[in-house]
């Protein structure tokens, strides 16, 4: 869920508890500033789920360019 600061600011408690089910990105001037997240979300378990989706033959160096183009786009 994407939000602007002011909205969060507003309704904080509400972010909050639905923080716990989702990322909340908050934003200003149109821009990404903050991320609210779940601090119990087990990171570990979230990557081994992603285990085996990645081709055999990918190196390190093409999921940097992949990840950098992609945060270009999203500013």
């Amino acid at each position: 869920m994407i939000i602007t600061a002011t909205e969060f600011k507003n309704n904080v408690g509400k972010y909050l508890a639905l923080a716990a089910k989702e990322d909340i990105y908050i934003t200003k001037n149109g821009k990404k500033i903050a991320k609210l997240t779940n601090v119990k979300q087990d990171k570990i378990e979230m990557a081994k789920s992603l285990f085996g989706i990645l081709p055999a033959d990918a190196t390190l160096e093409q999921a940097r360019r992949e990840r950098l183009s992609r945060h270009e786009r999203i500013d």
